[in-house]
């Protein structure tokens, strides 16, 4: 084997593929919690002080070099809520989000232990206030869908003549559908009511 192929071997023969072109990757937990009436799902609002601020998320965020999802999401989730990782059964990874600008969204489901629950103090610098939703409510209730267009803006000075195709080209474009769950004053929407209607179905 030649020097280049031997390259191209070790390169990508153990590789775990991602999203080409991708320049972030974010992990959340879906976090299950079993109470009286069945199980629950927990939110948090997130605190003014950061973006996105008053909407409705999982505890999660940006993958650090070398981290897999189910230890961003963990980890994300003591500092946000000092809930200790070894208080979170984890039940495995549904379908992730490949979010059109550019970066993915890997959700992972776990089960909060009852002494989990009783160590939630939510860091205030982060998180407003925390909630959970019964998961027969999303089960029962179909969301508000809301969609929006993606559509191509292409520069007048693209070179169509030498890529060989007319400027009538017919260009992709896309649709994202949004769904949207209101319960106890809360608006849960966006692509965390897209990862709770996977789990929910």
């Amino acid at each position: 084997m030649t020097g280049e192929l031997e390259r191209l071997r070790r390169r990508y023969q153990d590789r775990e593929p991602g999203l080409l072109g991708a320049s972030r990757s974010y992990a959340v937990l879906c976090p299950l919690a079993e109470k009286p009436d069945g199980l629950h799902l927990l939110f948090e609002v997130r605190s003014s002080q950061v973006s996105q601020g008053g909407e409705v998320c999982f505890p999660g965020g940006r993958m650090e070099p070398g981290e897999c999802p189910r230890d961003c999401a963990l980890r994300e989730t003591e500092e946000e809520l000092s809930i200790p990782r070894g208080e979170v059964t984890l039940l495995g990874t549904p379908d992730f989000i490949c979010n059109q600008r550019g970066f993915l969204l890997r959700p992972v489901l776990g089960l909060v232990s009852p002494a989990g629950l009783a160590a939630l103090r939510p860091s205030p610098a982060e998180v407003a206030e925390v909630f959970t939703v019964p998961l027969a409510f999303f089960r029962e209730t179909e969301p508000e869908l809301r969609s929006y267009e993606l559509v191509p803006h292409v520069p007048e000075d693209f070179p169509y003549g030498p890529v060989g195709i007319p400027r009538d080209y017919p260009w992709s474009h896309g649709r994202v559908e949004i769904p949207i769950w209101h319960y106890g004053g809360h608006t849960i929407w966006g692509m965390t009511a897209r990862l709770v209607r996977e789990i929910a179905r």
